[in-house]
Parts: structure tokens; C-alpha cells; sequence
């Protein structure tokens, strides 16, 4: 069934907002950018119940010897930590 609320997507930002307060800046665009890609790496693990750190970690070393064709098998609702 269909949330007829918002309430978890305003969650998801609460943080980022909190930050834009004590951040003065990020020092560039692309350091914006660098942020926004590790904020929303980050949001999506917590959202699919996946240690960030741990998916960062395993997804560093695998991603230069993943074939193009299976790098969605690095996404984080889809990962699975090697045993």
C-alpha cells in the first residue's frame, strides 16, 4: 500500500539539511557533487538495511575488476558482502 505521506523521503533529507547549516561549504562544484553522489550512496544503503561502510569498502575493491555488464550488481539495493 501507497504512504499517503512523504514523511520517510523528508527523513532521508533531514540530515543533509542539518548539515547545509554547519557545512559552510564544500569548496568547489565538483566537491558538491563528490558530496551529493556519497550522501546518496550512503541514503540508499540505510534505506536498503546495508552497513555504508561495509558496502563502500567491499564496492572499492570489486569495482575495478567487475565486468561493465554486471556493475548494477554493485548497487546497493542489490549487493550482497562476499562471504
Amino acid at each position: 500500500m501507497l504512504d499517503p505521506d512523504n514523511n520517510k523521503a523528508e527523513r532521508g533529507h533531514r540530515g543533509i539539511a542539518i548539515g547545509r547549516k554547519n557545512w559552510l561549504m564544500v569548496g568547489s562544484d565538483r566537491g558538491g557533487e563528490a558530496a551529493a553522489i556519497h550522501f546518496s550512496l550512503i541514503a540508499s544503503c540505510k534505506a536498503n538495511n546495508v552497513d555504508p561502510f561495509a558496502y563502500l569498502v567491499d564496492v572499492l575493491t570489486r569495482l575495478p575488476v567487475t565486468p561493465a555488464d554486471q556493475l548494477d550488481t554493485l548497487l546497493p539495493h542489490r549487493w550482497r558482502p562476499r562471504p
